[in-house]
């Protein structure tokens, strides 16, 4: 399910901004003195908005309890949060946050289009820029800049993820896929990835189909799927194109096991009791068994009357990063934070392991889960609709093996 409860707050706090900077640049260095200003940028319309409204939840829950805690350096933080819309907008206001609002690093995204043109302005202006949602490899690599960070997970670290389990219930080998790819850079780049596995691994692809962004009617690529009585049936689609994929696949009544290499939570909580089926990957989960996650669990639902997503999960967090790393350096300078970021800070991130950046491409190092659907009968709600699988690596692993090759295409000084 989804909420709407941040629509009304966001435009309050858009008005906020707007008459401040109608003030003139006096008013903003001033309110910069006395608070620091975190630019927030994420989709709140279009088919990943379900996902944006998590992450302004999941940031704003964040600078709430840095807040009543004392701030960062006996300062409050203050969010100047935007829509990003589309690659072209979210560069604009990038580059708006940056230059006229004075912020001092930005935090955010979900779209890797989006993300890209981000990470492009952050690198330009050398400013520190989070990456809290945004998948593709390429970001990691032909694409990636000393400043720009990423909590979320590479593309082929959710391969990873879920394929241990796929190859363990003998889904791979000398088996035929049927995938359906989000047509965008996400979905280009996460097909490609996960080919790369399918091939390795003694697969092959019965079919794939690119399915516009826009997609609702899945009916033309269910009956291609009924003919083609392929051995698996793979996702990679990307936000509300997945819910309405599980709706239609479950009326069509088709029976090929399905599994996905991209995910969120809020997609399947969205299509409904019984409706949900396969096997998934997730940066994280509600269910993962550790004191902080659990804390978190617990504040989130209590402040918004529902379980926290895995999108929620990467803004709050980088959040609460940035603030340790102001406050061990004592400082919000962009260069110092991004230089600390990269030295092997460490951090809890709510997993058994503390999770840090690898110099190499500002990837995080940290665990992945993969989850089961939940048979309808066995859910206590509609939030019952998976089980935990496993962490990925295993406890024993270093978290590494599941990071983005080191290929030489990221060429970060």
């Amino acid at each position: 399910m989804t909420s709407r409860l941040s629509r009304r707050t966001l435009i309050k706090g858009a008005a906020g901004s707007a008459a401040l900077a109608g003030i003139g640049m006096p008013a903003i260095v001033r309110a910069q003195a006395d608070t620091i200003r975190i630019g927030h940028l994420t989709p709140l319309t279009g088919f990943l908005g379900p996902l944006g409204e998590y992450a302004v939840m999941g940031v704003k829950l964040a600078a709430d309890e840095i807040n009543n805690a004392g701030g960062v350096m006996s300062r409050k933080i203050e969010l100047v949060m935007e829509d990003s819309v589309n690659p072209q907008t979210a560069s604009a206001k990038a580059e708006r946050l940056i230059e006229r609002d004075k912020v001092a690093m930005i935090i955010g995204e979900i779209s890797s289009a989006s993300g890209l043109a981000i990470g492009q302005v952050a690198n330009r202006l050398k400013t520190v820029y989070i990456n809290t949602g945004c998948n593709s490899d390429a970001l990691r690599g032909s694409s990636c800049n000393p400043y720009m960070f990423h909590i979320e997970g590479a593309n082929s670290m959710y391969v990873m993820a879920v394929g241990q389990y796929l190859l363990r219930e003998n889904l791979v080998k000398g088996k035929k896929w049927y995938s359906l790819t989000a047509d965008y850079a996400f979905g280009h780049d996460l097909l490609r990835v996960a080919r790369k596995f399918m091939e390795a691994n003694g697969g092959q692809f019965a079919a794939d189909e690119l399915v516009p962004t826009d997609a609702t009617d899945f009916s033309p690529y269910l009956l291609k799927v009924r003919q083609a009585r392929p051995d698996l049936v793979v996702s990679n689609l990307a936000g509300n194109q997945i819910t309405s994929f599980l709706k239609q696949y479950s009326e069509y009544g088709l029976q090929f096991p399905v599994a996905g290499f991209g995910f969120d939570t809020v997609v399947a909580w969205g299509a409904g009791k019984g409706n949900f089926s396969g096997i998934w990957p997730l940066v994280w989960h509600h269910l993962v068994d550790t004191p902080s996650s659990k804390a978190y669990v617990e504040v989130f639902q209590k402040k918004y009357g529902k379980l926290p997503d895995n999108q929620s999960w990467g803004d709050y967090n980088s959040l609460k990063v940035v603030a340790q790393s102001m406050a061990e350096t004592k400082s919000t300078d962009p260069q110092k934070l991004a230089e600390h970021l990269r030295k092997g800070a460490k951090f809890d991130v709510m997993k058994a392991r503390e999770a840090y950046f690898r110099p190499y491409d500002n990837q995080m190092v940290m665990e992945m889960y993969a989850v089961r659907a939940k048979d309808a009968a066995k859910m206590k709600d509609q939030w019952d609709i998976y089980d935990a699988l496993g962490t990925v690596p295993g406890p024993n692993e270093d978290m590494e093996i599941i990071a983005p090759p080191k290929d030489g295409s990221c060429k970060i000084g």
